[in-house]
């Protein structure tokens, strides 16, 4: 879908690319802060869920992916998101190139990410069937499969934590390009600071992204006050 979408766009609406990366950028930062937001301000909400999944997983008679299907679409919704990111960013990038290059280039990005991306995401969703398989095999395997199940919960919380720093950062990235004042004054304080001007600049770029998606949450909430109630 993403790859003929991003060639019909260059090809008939090159124009549309920056605005398309300014709108995913910002999504990428909304997601990210509302992470965030959701952790602090509703975490007896999460907790009451987490206790539901753990009550369900006893239940054999509970169908887990109904149970977890709206975090399963909005899981998807983000990935979606940052594929088509790339596939954006890509094409900013060779938008004079002939279009053959073009279509070669997407092409080898595009199964990139599936395979190596979604791929790798895979594994480590399965990380605890290869434990409970390895343990079932017993063996020197055994131990290998405990440690893989102690393991995973942690594995998955570091994820978490730098997957929302990554959103922030892309996002921000992205987000300060787009405006130029932004862009100009990030550029001028890093250029004083000397050696450290390129991590100074990614702190800031992620910064902006935390304000912009600050922003977008609080305007988002704002609208579902204000919006009239039905019935």
């Amino acid at each position: 879908i993403l790859v003929p979408t991003a060639l019909l766009i260059s090809a008939f609406a090159p124009k549309l690319i920056v605005p398309l990366l300014m709108i995913g950028g910002l999504f990428l930062c909304f997601e990210g802060f509302e992470k965030v937001f959701h952790k602090w301000l509703h975490s007896a909400e999460d907790a009451a869920h987490t206790e539901a999944v753990h009550a369900a997983a006893k239940d054999a008679a509970v169908d887990l992916v109904a149970l977890e299907r709206t975090r399963i679409k909005g899981a998807i919704r983000t990935d979606f998101i940052l594929s088509a990111e790339i596939v954006v960013i890509a094409l900013g990038t060779m938008a004079t190139a002939p279009i053959a290059q073009q279509i070669g280039a997407l092409s080898v990005i595009g199964i990139g990410i599936t395979v190596l991306v979604y791929g790798l995401v895979a594994g480590i969703v399965k990380l605890d069937d290869l434990g409970l398989r390895l343990i079932a095999a017993g063996g020197a395997g055994r131990a290998l499969g405990n440690g893989i199940l102690r393991a995973a919960p942690w594995l998955m919380k570091a994820l978490s934590v730098g997957g929302t720093a990554a959103m922030f950062l892309v996002g921000g990235t992205i987000l300060a390009h787009g405006v130029p004042p932004v862009e100009h004054g990030i550029a001028s304080v890093a250029e004083a600071t000397g050696a450290l001007g390129g991590l100074l600049t990614l702190l800031l770029e992620g910064g902006f992204g935390m304000v912009a998606g600050g922003l977008a949450v609080a305007v988002l909430t704002l609208g579902k006050r204000l919006k009239p109630k039905r019935g």
